[in-house]
């Protein structure tokens, strides 16, 4: 199976790099810039890694940064995380404010801005020393067998100084009683964790626990990881591309967690974790590339969670 997958996603590659001025002219872009380039990375739950196109160019990942925050959050406190942030797609911008005014300080999922914050609050909240180290860094440089992780510093710099609306949605949140610890501690871990830089091959494997998804009755406590996993994938695929989830379920049929970096990480339960890269974004801040590529390999491979894969 190894050696069909990295055939299949060295073609797809170098089909998309070859045809990206056509594609992206045919996306509803966010904005005007030059076609490609396209990485992928294929980490398969046996250890293998198989890459193909611009695999090691790193990127910050922003807001896939969010699946492991709730990973983590829901391995501290449980379904309590779902009393502080809701499970449904928000329909307005990942970056509104609007809705929680609806939701008195709730916000509707973990993956929009508002939620992504509150999940961090938990982590803050729980964790006293994450500031300066977050939960987020520790886990993904522990998947990655990386001594230390990696931060953008002009998403660092950007973030910190151009972060209103993230500390109005907090300020409204603790109005509401949402929101627990230090406000500047946790717009500090969140921008930190938004800060951290991969590559395709460096996020294909942070992700791959997350394919660990197989009940386990006989043995609780990794009965219980394969639910909480379960748990993020049901929201990644909901709630992992904003507006564009809907559209993104359909075409590729795959968990899937997006970032304005230009990265994508999707999981297919029990066999792989999928990370895609291109720049370009559509209109809902989504890598046209990357949901190309990732569309493609789940034609090829038949990798879906509604139905059985061809490989």
């Amino acid at each position: 199976m190894p050696s069909t997958i990295a055939q299949i996603i060295t073609e797809i590659a170098a089909e998309i790099t070859d045809d990206a001025a056509r594609i992206e002219a045919s996306a509803d872009r966010k904005e005007e810039a030059a076609p490609g380039p396209i990485g992928i990375a294929v980490a398969l739950t046996s250890g293998t890694l198989l890459t193909a196109g611009a695999a090691t160019t790193a990127f910050p990942i922003q807001s896939i940064s969010k699946l492991f925050a709730l990973d983590l959050a829901l391995a501290a406190i449980g379904d309590d995380v779902f009393a502080r942030v809701g499970k449904e797609p928000s329909g307005d911008p990942f970056n509104s404010i609007v809705d929680l005014e609806r939701t008195k300080g709730v916000p509707r999922n973990p993956f929009i801005n508002a939620g992504a914050l509150a999940v961090v609050d938990i982590l803050v909240e729980h964790r006293p020393e994450d500031g300066d180290d977050p939960a987020v860094a520790r886990l993904i440089g522990r998947e990655t067998g990386s001594e230390s992780v990696t931060f953008d510093e002009d998403v660092m710099a950007s973030e910190q100084e151009g972060g209103d609306l993230n500390r109005a949605m907090m300020s409204f949140m603790r109005h509401h009683g949402n929101l627990h610890a230090d406000p500047d501690a946790v717009m500090a871990a969140y921008v930190r964790n938004c800060a951290i830089a991969l590559d395709c091959r460096g996020l294909a494997k942070a992700g791959a626990y997350l394919a660990a998804t197989r009940r386990t009755p006989d043995d609780p406590e990794a009965d219980a990881v394969a639910k909480r996993h379960r748990t993020v994938l049901g929201l990644m695929i909901t709630c992992g591309h904003y507006d564009g989830s809907g559209d993104f379920a359909v075409r590729v049929g795959l968990p899937a967690k997006s970032g304005v970096g230009g990265g994508i990480l999707a999981i297919v339960p029990d066999r792989a974790a999928i990370a895609v890269w291109s720049p370009n974004l559509d209109q809902h801040g989504n890598s046209i590339l990357g949901i190309r590529a990732l569309e493609m390999i789940a034609h090829r491979t038949g990798w879906s969670v509604f139905g059985p894969p061809l490989v």
